[in-house]
């Protein structure tokens, strides 16, 4: 998008301050009529030019000028509490955090459109992890997810779990560890994903993943499906957000196939946008588009309070159409901004208005759905005086001037608040996805409050118990003996079906009040051990923090603390340098049949790994620590020379320990030579739906008992007569360059190198 233009407007906000107005036009419509027959459109430029005409002046890419950062009106008053928090502008400016995005449809080149399905993809790197939430419409549930290069080498699959998102049509996943070079090609918009189906195995849907500012302002969103299902490959996608001052409403419109190829009447191609409610059209706006940037950029302005409450209940439509003989019609609804991340917030003592120290504390999860309607519970421990009000509130500006947007009070027993609200307005909902609000707890003794904390996004961590659970509650309260302290903290921990304790913790408030809420790094530790008249006899280490959150897998533990956990007699303890013994404490009771090894008591169930040869599980563990040619990987010690399936991936990967070194390669599929496929749940690779597959495996099983296969030693596995294959060769991984094949009465597998074409 090179034809949109944005400049800052001064004006006065509501209350008289000074602020910034920011208005962005299109400018295709100012573009001058070329004077040769045959003009060009200059690459980076917006308006066709002749070619030897002088050159234009390229406006900013509306990546880096269309935001809408505006005056948070930092007039705190001064007895209050003044630490910073963590906005949205924040996160946009923070090095560690990129966002990006990518649309989804069945063309162009070089595949044909075979369907008319259309995703939406959200992408987060958040260090060396590249989060993802996709949304997706017409589209059977995708098995896998696939990252590929320019080439089309496929670099990662993600394999799409059951139950692993908020709601239907989404899904949620997570590339771990992506390497410097694949970073370097995501920011370099060079990498690709696709979405593969059943129906599908190459990919149903692809589209190029993006770097755009506009996602850290985004609060409403719209899918663009064809109007017209025979129309194969078209769709887009509509990014919204309203100003920080104005009842305006800027969207930015990304489409693929409106334009008919080979339709070249005239370079440009009349566009209308409309925005309807019940089918009537409440706004609608006009330009031009071209084959070569079909996007488009505009601001609705001075949106009326019905309008407002339409956009936040998903009771708007846009619809883009083109005009002319090859018309073309989009449309979509638009709804509150779809996320696998999780609306959380710690309440602590040091955060509140008037900073406290008595060792209580809140813990919140909230839920904003596509009706506009907001979910919430919230659980309060430890208050030195009765609660009496629960609200949700903006940033206060002046003193005994709090901003309370809901009162959650009525809803109030027994140490937890929970229920629906039901009309939250468009800037309410608006404010809530950019973390611009706050939980306040006021008791009998702390009258402006006791507890508070900000309400902020959590980045997906793929740990699904925070979709189905209430996390644990940290409090110094629940210390032995209790601890005053000003901070506090919540923690999710789930077992999964080997037993290997997920965990995820977050805490606040443990810095100075100088440092603001987010401390720059945290000095303690999690362990979790046994409650009773000798605490720390079973404890374990889970993990140092980074900032103010520790994440992890813990797979061996002992059968003391898993029966601890099972019986709801263990806790989860958080300690400082402040506090060496504990500053905060939770009570943790996760039923389980578990015992030490990482198995289930209960029959039938999946060893998971057992089932590959490891030696490190014969081997003691301190002796394994100590060896140097031993790796570490997701949390658990690997002998030089295993090869496990990882917990990100337990059908489509493959790992190996090679003297330190950890390498990870996904199975890649080869084709099979059979007109029906089917793809088993449980199995990476489809295989074929005919009779003679059972006479396959039983010609396999004889070559393993005969001299009728190959055993190849790179991956210690048989291959049946004549089948070829990429081998894995320790310690380089898959050789994509290599074919093996076995032939036949030849004892071991012959390959060669596969010339580059």
């Amino acid at each position: 998008m090179r034809c949109v233009i944005c400049h800052c407007e001064p004006q006065r906000n509501r209350r008289g301050k000074p602020a910034g107005k920011v208005n962005c036009k299109n400018m295709k419509q100012d573009c001058p009529v070329p004077a040769c027959p045959r003009a060009t459109l200059l690459p980076g430029h917006c308006c066709h030019t002749c070619p030897k005409g002088p050159p234009e002046k390229s406006p900013a890419p509306p990546f880096d000028t269309f935001e809408y950062f505006q005056d948070k009106e930092d007039d705190l008053d001064k007895p209050y509490n003044d630490r910073s928090y963590l906005s949205s502008e924040g996160l946009a400016r923070d090095d560690a955090r990129t966002e990006f995005v990518a649309l989804l449809t069945s063309g162009p080149e070089p595949w044909h459109p075979t369907s008319s399905a259309v995703a939406k993809a959200r992408f987060t790197l958040l260090r060396s992890y590249l989060l993802f939430s996709i949304s997706y419409e017409r589209l059977g549930r995708p098995s896998r997810v696939r990252f590929s290069d320019p080439e089309g080498n496929v670099l990662f699959e993600h394999p799409v779990q059951k139950n692993a998102a908020p709601e239907d049509g989404m899904l949620c996943g997570m590339w771990r560890t992506v390497s410097k070079a694949n970073i370097q090609l995501l920011r370099g918009e060079q990498l690709r994903v696709s979405l593969i189906t059943r129906a599908q195995p190459s990919g149903e849907v692809h589209g190029h993943i993006l770097k755009h500012r506009v996602l850290f302002t985004e609060t409403f969103g719209a899918i663009l499906t064809s109007s017209d299902p025979t129309h194969l490959g078209a769709g887009g996608m509509a990014m919204l957000t309203l100003s920080d001052t104005e009842n305006n409403l800027h969207f930015i419109l990304m489409a693929r196939g409106l334009l008919e190829p080979g339709a070249r009447e005239s370079p440009w191609v009349p566009l209308q946008v409309r925005i309807l409610h019940h089918g009537q059209t409440l706004r609608e706006v006009h330009a031009n588009i071209t084959v070569e940037d079909p996007d488009f950029a505009e601001v609705l302005s001075e949106l009326s309070a019905q309008e407002l409450q339409w956009l936040v209940q998903g009771q708007l439509h846009i619809v883009a159409e083109t005009e002319g003989q090859h018309a073309r019609q989009l449309a979509g609804t638009i709804t509150t901004r779809r996320s696998c991340d999780t609306i959380q917030s710690v309440l602590c003592g040091a955060d509140a208005l008037l900073p406290t120290k008595t060792g209580a504390v809140g813990s919140a999860k909230l839920s904003l759905h596509e009706n506009g309607t907001l979910e919430y519970q919230v659980q309060v421990v430890g208050t030195a005086s009765e609660v009496v009000g629960i609200t949700l509130e903006t940033k206060p500006r002046r003193k005994n001037k709090r901003n309370v947007l809901f009162d959650m009070t009525p809803s109030y027993t027994d140490g937890l608040a929970q229920g629906v609200w039901q009309s939250p307005s468009a800037r309410d909902a608006h404010m809530l996805l950019q973390n611009e609000l706050f939980l306040n707890v006021a008791t009998k003794d702390w009258a402006e409050g006791e507890l508070r904390g900000q309400v902020i996004s959590l980045p997906y961590s793929g740990l699904l118990a925070r979709y189905t659970e209430m996390p644990v509650v940290l409090a110094g309260q629940l210390v032995s003996p209790p601890v005053g302290s000003g901070a506090g903290g919540h923690a999710w921990l789930s077992l999964d079906e080997h037993c290997h304790l997920h965990y995820e913790i977050s805490v606040a408030g443990l810095g100075r009040p100088a440092d603001g809420t987010i401390s720059a790094h945290l000095h303690g530790v999690a362990e979790l051990g046994e409650m009773g008249t000798r605490p720390h006899q079973h404890k374990r280490l889970l993990k140092g923090f980074y900032s103010t959150e520790a994440q992890g897998v813990v797979k061996d533990l002992d059968a003391d603390l898993l029966q601890h956990l099972a019986q709801g007699t263990a806790f989860l303890q958080v300690s400082t340098k402040a506090h060496p013994h504990g500053e905060m404490r939770g009570w943790v009771h996760i039923p389980n049949r578990c015992h030490a090894g990482g198995t289930r008591l209960a029959p039938g169930e999946a060893l998971g790994e057992a089932e590959l040869p490891e030696g490190a599980k014969t081997r003691d563990l301190e002796q394994l620590k100590k060896d140097p040619n031993s790796c570490f990987f997701e949390g658990q010690h690997r002998a030089h020379g295993t090869r496990w399936a990882p917990d990100y991936d337990k059908k489509c990967s493959i790992c190996s320990c090679q003297k330190r070194t950890v390498i990870c390669d996904p199975i890649l599929c080869q084709p099979l030579n059979c007109t029906r496929q089917v793809h088993p749940e449980e199995l990476c690779c489809p295989i074929c739906e005919e009779k003679k597959t059972g006479q396959e495996e039983l010609k396999l099983e004889r070559a393993r008992d005969s001299s009728e296969g190959c055993y190849f030693d790179g991956d210690k596995t048989w291959r049946g007569s004549g089948t070829r294959w990429h081998p894995v060769v320790p310690p380089f991984g898959l050789i994509k360059c290599a074919i093996c094949t076995c032939k036949p009465h030849a004892l071991p597998a012959g390959h060669h190198r596969r010339s580059a074409l």
